[in-house]
This record gives structure tokens, sequence and C-alpha cells, in this order.
């Protein structure tokens, strides 16, 4: 039996009640959400406003229409972004990001003269505060940080982080991609002033979705421009959100089905959720870290830590290691760099990569089991 190991990157199986929205709303409705005042047109216009009404339960969102929808964290994070930076503007970013962060703001310094200044973190990913006080200059516009790094599950500490930005008037744009679904988040506790997230990892939800919280009181430009389905006189995009930033016609289809996966979440409950997976986890560090021949990188205890372990396996290329896990015994893990150089850098795997295994909600103990059972088989056959 097929094992999947790569949640990090996507969570399967979903919830059937996931697959089950869509394909109720592709037979049953169909119509474009804000565009008619028929009935299936005001259907969908209702299953986007539940969706936002739900998301903004689960992230304690006062206002749901702070919540813009976009096809991912990516888009969410280059909307903040470029929506707010401006030339000669100062960045503070951190050792562990993914390149959603890294190449946008890569971009912005090439395109309109920012400056970046990337606070290091320790080898297993834990941010050293002390570089980060220090990091502060009086151009300082923006703190941008991943919750949890994809590559050693390593969580940040979020509140210090926007305490010590607050403190210098600088607003915190807060990567959720690792963590919505799996890891309490509130934006009222954390202090959080743009939240970036994605509908298809720990929310269970559908490819192509995801969304941008921005705290009232921030204006950012929009990325796109087009039909909002209001007001449609004006020659610009509207004020109000979140029609300002969801020009063209939303992905209905999937938004139905992240409803769907944010009910099961919310039912569920994240610390449900999040003791499983600490379980799950908890369980592949301690079988791995007894292979000699195995290096595990990342923080060894569970908290505070997402479900993301990556290892090596002495003499073998991670490549090797994940073919013969797939081709061996039918288990999916990722391998490479993620998408996270900079993690990469600061772990000392940048040339060679990692194998990373990453649980979700729907994997068991037997599945973690049979895994070590086969990273000790594909250790003693290169011992």
């Amino acid at each position: 039996m097929a094992i999947y190991l790569d949640n990090a990157a996507t969570t399967f199986p979903k919830p059937p009640a996931v697959w089950q929205a869509m394909e109720h709303f592709m037979k049953n409705i169909g119509a474009s959400a804000g565009r008619g005042g028929y009935r299936r047109a005001l259907a969908a216009e209702e299953i986007v406003f539940q969706c936002r009404r739900l998301l903004g339960k689960l992230f304690n969102i006062n206002d749901a229409t702070r919540i813009v929808f976009t096809a991912n964290a990516t888009e969410a994070i280059n909307l903040a972004l470029k929506g707010w930076l401006n030339p000669g503007d100062h960045v503070i970013t951190t050792a562990m990001e993914h390149n959603a962060v890294w190449r946008c703001l890569k971009t912005l310094e090439k395109e309109r003269g920012i400056s970046i200044t990337v606070v290091p973190c320790r080898e297993d990913g834990e941010l050293l505060l002390p570089e980060l006080d220090a990091a502060f200059r009086k151009e300082t516009r923006l703190l941008a940080c991943t919750h949890a790094s994809n590559v050693t599950g390593t969580v940040m500490p979020v509140q210090a982080i926007t305490a010590a930005a607050h403190r210098h008037e600088v607003p915190v744009l807060l990567d959720t991609a690792q963590t919505a679904g799996v890891y309490p988040i509130d934006v009222q506790e954390l202090d959080i002033d743009f939240l970036a997230f994605t509908g298809h990892k720990g929310l269970l939800g559908p490819m192509g979705t995801g969304g941008l919280y921005i705290r009232p009181g921030f204006d950012l430009r929009p990325l796109k421009e087009g039909g909002t389905g209001s007001v449609s006189r004006l020659e610009y995009m509207p004020e109000g959100l979140p029609d300002r930033f969801e020009a063209g016609t939303l992905n209905v289809v999937g938004i139905a089905g992240l409803k769907a996966a944010v009910e099961y979440v919310l039912n569920q409950g994240i610390s449900r959720i999040r003791s499983h997976e600490e379980v799950l986890t908890a369980r592949m560090l301690a079988g791995l870290e007894e292979l000699p021949a195995v290096t595990v990188y990342g923080p060894r205890e569970t908290a505070p830590k997402v479900g993301v372990v990556s290892f090596n396996i002495k003499e073998l290329a991670p490549e090797e290691v994940a073919y013969a896990l797939d081709e061996g015994h039918e288990i999916m893990v990722r391998v490479g760099l993620h998408c996270a150089p900079l993690a990469h850098k600061t772990i000392s795997t940048l040339e060679r990569g990692t194998v990373r295994a990453s649980v979700s909600y729907f994997n068991t103990t037997e599945e973690i089991d049979a895994f070590l059972t086969a990273v000790r088989e594909i250790v003693e056959l290169t011992s």
C-alpha cells in the first residue's frame, strides 16, 4: 500500500467532503460569484462569503472582508510585498525563508531598489532574536517571516518577532504556508499585520486556493486590475475590500472545496490535529535517530515544530534514497532544496539538499513504522 509523506508540498488525501463540495458546485451551481442576481450566482456568492467567514473564525479575524482570496500563498506574499514596498524601503527577513518571500524580495531589490537584511538562524532553524533587534533601521518598512520552515519544521517565535517589529513601528508579514490548519494561529494574539496562507496544505483544501489577511489601517497597491462585479463605472480598482484585490473571476469551485476543508479542520480542532501530528513526528524522529548512518536536521523536540523532518543517509544522495523508497516500498517523499535555498544554507545542506518526510492528519503510526523499516533496509543495503 502506498504511503504519502510529502504533505509539506501538498496534503493528500483530502477529506471526502472537499471533493464532494467541488463536485456539487460543478454539477449543480457552476455560476460566477458576484456577477449576477439569479439564484445560482447568489449561491456561488454565498459559498465565497461563508468560506471567508470560516477562515475568519479559524484565524480570529474580526472582519472577514479583510481576507482576500488568491491562488496560493505565493500570490498572497507577492501581493503584500509588491503592494506595500516602495523604492528605498528596507525589509527584514530570516535565513529560513521560502523562495516565495526571497525571490520576490530579490526582484524588488533589483527593480525598486529596496534593501534587505537577512537575520541569521541557528543550524536547527531557530531565529537569533538578538540579531533581529539589531536589524531595524529608520527606513525599515516591513518584517517578512515564515511561521514554520518547510525544511526543518522549526516554528518561529512569532509573538517575540511581532513585539520587536512593533516597537519600531514596523508591520509584519507572516507566511503560514506550513502552519495554517495544523498550528494555532490567532491574528489578535500574535499581533499580525499581514497573514499569507495556502489552502492545499494543512487546511486540507484543493490546489489553487489561498489568501491574504490585511489588517485594518493598511492599504496595498493591487497586484492586478480588472472586473470585480462592483462599481464597474470606476476606471480604477475600487477602494473597498475584498474587491480591491480580487479582480477577475474567482476560483469558486476551489473555494467551495476550501470551505468544506476549513469546516473539517474546525470540527476536528487544531489541538487534536496538532497532537496527532506531534505523535507521528516524534515517532519518526526517534526512529531515524536510532540509525548512526542517518543525519537529522532541525529541532529534535516536537514543540515547537510542525510535522516536517529532513534527513540524509551517509554515502547516498537524497535522490537515491527517494528512488529506493518509492520503487522498493511505495513511499513518497520530497528531495532537493525544497524551494528554500536560504534554509539549506543555514543547515549546511545547500550543495546536497535533503530527504524530507512530512506528515498530515491522515497519516498513521503504522505508516511511520513502515517508513522507518524501509529506511533501515536502505541503510543496511548500503553499509
